[in-house]
């Protein structure tokens, strides 16, 4: 796992110009390959001066995230206080859901489920160019970017022509669009970089340009994608203070 954390800040867009003609093939894995709702509670009465009942808070948040197993959970950082949490629906599938939760003194809060995409042929714990599968593990979120300006987000945020993208997904569904937002995932880069930074410290073989972006309608080549409402919801909400993480994987890798 990679780890890094730092400032937010607008980071301008100076990208070179290899970085631009490879956008596309970076992206993805491609060819490189609360406010707390309260249930309110009965109050209680007195009768014949007896003291009245405690009165017992219903919302009790858990302390460990569901799904996941002891090793999968040792990997999240101690100062880690906001999880994305990806759970696939299966080893060898392309859909998964997303929910973003929120660590606070009572345990960890969750927000909405959201549908999301992974790569077409679902998960692996060794990814390497060209597998069609995203890889399990837990992964630092430190940088985003997009075709967009900035929709709000605290992270350092490249907005850049290199994230223009074309042609069709494996559903014949139009692929234009797909990074109008990104965050990257700290799979095989350096954080603090730009999403479309070619460093890959583990080697060129072992892929890289894993990010979350705008869901296309069908499966990613390695990344996690997002209905574009809820791209911007998360973009919004991740604080590098709260030093954000991506768990991602299929249900049964997660619960190891």
């Amino acid at each position: 796992m990679i780890t890094s954390t730092r400032g937010a800040g607008r980071r301008s867009a100076v990208v070179p110009a290899a970085a631009l003609l490879l956008a596309v093939l970076v992206g993805c894995g491609a060819t490189e390959a609360r406010t707390t709702e309260r249930a309110p509670g009965a109050q209680p009465t007195r009768a014949g001066g007896a003291e009245p009942a405690p009165r017992i808070s219903l919302d009790v948040a858990p302390r460990q995230l569901p799904g996941l197993g002891p090793g999968t959970s040792a990997e999240i950082p101690p100062k880690t206080r906001q999880v994305l949490l990806v759970t696939g629906r299966g080893r060898d599938s392309a859909v998964s859901t997303a929910v973003l939760y929120e660590r606070t003194a009572s345990g960890w809060h969750a927000g909405t489920v959201w549908p999301a995409h992974n790569a077409f042929k679902g998960w692996t714990d060794r990814h390497v160019v060209g597998d069609l599968r995203s890889p399990v593990g837990v992964y630092t979120l430190t940088d985003a970017g997009g075709l967009r300006g900035n929709p709000g987000t605290r992270l350092p945020y490249d907005h850049s022509g290199g994230f223009s993208v074309d042609g069709t997904g494996f559903e014949g569904e139009p692929l234009a669009g797909s990074f109008d937002y990104v965050i990257a995932i700290d799979y095989n880069r350096e954080p603090g970089t730009s999403p479309l930074d070619w460093t890959r410290p583990l080697g060129a073989g072992r892929g890289g340009g894993i990010w979350v972006h705008v869901d296309h309608g069908g499966p990613t080549q390695g990344c996690v994608s997002l209905r574009e409402d809820h791209m911007k919801a998360l973009l919004r909400a991740v604080e590098p203070a709260r030093h954000p993480v991506i768990v991602m994987g299929d249900a049964a890798s997660l619960r190891r």
